[in-house]
């Protein structure tokens, strides 16, 4: 308290409205490997559209890990998915292409640095994979690139006539024209900006063999080539205009930046394109995937809103698609400070426009068993990564046709959490394909016995079969990403304590049949196998018929709805109990506590989670041993409410006249 030295009045306050905070019990997490996407790190997704932008397609290789996440995303909205380390590296310019996992891979190994750029060129794709040989990185780094009038170079091909599609150039002035140049022409004594003759009639030069220009008719506002050569007669010696292939897509010539300006510095301006040049990533060649208008080649460049405005850093900041390696050739002075440094030399401007073209990108979608528990082990971290539904996919990996090491891996991961569930389902060959039901009982009660037993995990029967709208083929697909968002779903509309299976909230969506429809007798051996079923009913849908979890042990806590009643107590209460750390451990502070969870336990209760609870915090378990160890202890009681799993209906008839007191219980 604080000294006075004379009467007043010292106000002090002291907040004891706390309590016990909400935790979600929503958040899903899985592996899978991608066509695309970083690498090696956790991304969360919140939806179909978002995991396709984010990871890519499925395809034949990973179509299964890829619809668990699409079938659980159809129940909830939020997904933690990690793409696993494979044999997969990142498209380069030339060289020995390597592999850039994330972000964070790049600015602690590769961010441009000279070393690497010696080996893979000045860009790199950001994530790895054959996509990335689809890119093409193209830059303009001064006005003359930009657009430049013929000047001295002449046409000197007296046949150019309407429809012509080769047109030869006499290159005196000893400029080149790049294949992709935009071309006009004009007359034979002006370009056609000054001319008059006719003008907006664009030729794209598709190629260039000594001089004889290959060319095709130009659409400024597409940004498209179109059939057709000459629109008109060029005549003899007629001069012409050139621009950069991207022109059009900016609206000035690249000069110098106010801000290196302002430092003495000159001509660090440039334009960067980034294109899909053979269509593999959306679906039309040359395709203008992202433009970078104005960039600097200053170290120290700053925009308007005091944003690095180097050209590297931009590119790292704002791209989807490429990271730079280092500085070309071209770029004399790039990565310099701004004062005083002319970084693209007025007198020696040239038209070439570097163009780059990525290669030596690979996919591998084959990961081993080492590979996917290295990536599963991103979820392990129960402080920092906030998970509740951890999903398995197919429990073995394309690599790896037989065992259960996988589902193990994972089931290892949730017990050691203790915070969240992991949902497997049996091998594929377990189900699908199998035409007899009895022995498909029996394989999916022999993968069920190879498990481990724990409460931290739900199994589930088999695969559903389901359209792939992605490749117009229908696929058979593992039921977990289904069973753990049916508990996220039922989270939603009710809470984690209630059943996520039958009638109400058990219904799988999107089954067009099941490879493994088991009847009551068969379910009645999954059952005793720790194997929840799902089942197609006729007219009633296909509903997962069982909430056990997978635990052998006989208790409260083989029931889903239990072990998620207390997950969500443990994590909700131990979250509060953290602010009792180093405060005294004395009644004040237990009674602080008492009155902060009981009324939490008293919510739950009247949501049905619970039946009866008690919290014992005193003295009695607070002893003076326990405090002089700095320990603080608290016992809370809770009885759980149970979900029905049988019903016994019983019908009894009666003779007339006979009243039913006389018969009850009979």
């Amino acid at each position: 308290m604080a000294f006075q030295v004379s009467p007043g009045v010292l106000v002090t306050e002291k907040d004891l409205t706390n309590i016990v905070p909400a935790v979600s019990t929503t958040s899903g997490g899985i592996v899978i490997t991608a066509e695309k996407g970083p690498v090696d790190e956790i991304t969360t997704i919140t939806s179909e559209n978002e995991l396709v932008d984010v990871f890519g397609k499925p395809n034949d290789n990973n179509f299964e890990e890829f619809f668990c996440a699409a079938n659980f995303l159809g129940y909830g909205n939020n997904l933690k998915v990690v793409r696993p380390i494979t044999g997969m590296v990142n498209a380069c310019v030339s060289g020995s292409a390597i592999l850039i996992k994330n972000t964070t891979d790049y600015l602690d190994n590769y961010s441009h640095s000279a070393s690497f750029a010696a080996n893979v060129g000045a860009y790199a794709a950001r994530e790895p994979g054959t996509l990335g040989n689809n890119l093409k990185i193209s830059k303009c780094t001064n006005s003359t690139a930009y657009s430049s009038a013929g000047g001295t170079n002449l046409v000197n091909d007296a046949s150019a006539a309407i429809g012509d599609t080769e047109i030869t150039i006499d290159d005196g002035g000893g400029d080149k024209i790049q294949v992709g140049d935009i071309i006009e022409f004009g007359d034979a004594t002006s370009v056609p900006s000054t001319s008059g003759a006719p003008s907006g009639f664009y030729y794209k030069v598709t190629a260039n063999s000594s001089g004889t220009l290959t060319i095709a008719r130009f659409n400024p506002a597409t940004g498209k080539t179109e059939t057709g050569g000459l629109r008109h007669a060029v005549v003899d010696n007629a001069k012409f205009q050139r621009y950069w292939e991207y022109y059009f897509n900016f609206a000035n010539a690249p000069t110098t930046t106010d801000d290196v300006s302002a430092a003495g510095g000159s001509n660090d301006e440039m334009h960067i394109v980034v294109v899909d040049e053979d269509g593999g990533i959306t679906g039309t060649a040359g395709e203008i995937l992202e433009t970078f208008e104005g960039v600097s080649q200053a170290s120290d460049a700053k925009d308007s809103s005091g944003n690095s405005n180097y050209y590297a850093d931009v590119i790292y900041r704002e791209s989807k698609f490429v990271y730079v390696m280092d500085h070309d050739t071209t770029l004399a002075n790039a990565g310099s400070t701004k004062t005083g440094t002319t970084f693209d030399n007025a007198s020696t401007q040239t038209i070439t426009t570097p163009t780059y073209s990525l290669a030596n990108g690979t996919d591998d979608f084959a990961a081993t068993n080492a590979e996917i528990a290295t990536a599963y082990e991103k979820f392990n971290d129960a402080e920092n990564v906030d998970l509740s539904l951890l999903i398995c996919g197919p429990s073995q990996t394309g690599a790896d046709a037989t065992g259960d090491t996988k589902a193990t891996a994972v089931m290892d991961i949730a017990n050691d959490r203790k915070d969240c569930v992991a949902f497997i389902s049996p091998a594929r060959a377990d189900v699908v394909g199998v035409a007899n039901a009895i022995t498909q009982t029996e394989n999916v009660i022999s993968f069920a016995d190879g498990l481990p037993s724990t409460s931290y995990a739900v199994i589930d029967s088999g695969y559903k079969y389901m359209y792939d709208k992605y490749n117009d083929v229908y696929r058979f697909v593992p039921l977990n990403g289904d069973t753990a968002g049916l508990c996220a779903r039922t989270d939603t509309i009710a809470d984690s304590h209630f059943s996520p299976a039958g009638y109400n909230r058990g219904q799988i969506r999107g089954a067009v049949k099941l490879a493994f429809n088991p009847n009551q007798g068969q379910r009645d051996e999954l059952y005793k196998a720790r194997v929840n079923p799902v089942v197609a009913f006729p007219g009633q849908g296909t509903v997962l018929f069982g909430d056990k979890t997978a635990s052998v042990k006989p208790s409260a806590f083989d029931r889903i709805n239990v072990r998620r009643l207390f997950i969500t107590l443990e994590k909700a209460i131990s979250t509060a109990a953290k602010f009792q750390l180093f405060e005294f451990n004395d009644e004040f502070t237990r009674a602080q506590f008492r009155n902060l969870i009981e009324p939490f336990l008293r919510d739950i209760q009247g949501r049905r989670g619970v039946t009866d609870f008690s919290v014992v915090c005193d003295e009695t378990n607070n002893t003076s041993d326990v405090i002089d160890r700095n320990e603080f202890r608290a016992d809370i009681f809770v009885k759980p409410a149970r979900s029905i799993n049988f019903i016994q209906l019983n019908f009894v008839a009666t003779r007339s006249g006979v009243a039913f007191s006389e018969v009850a219980g009979a």
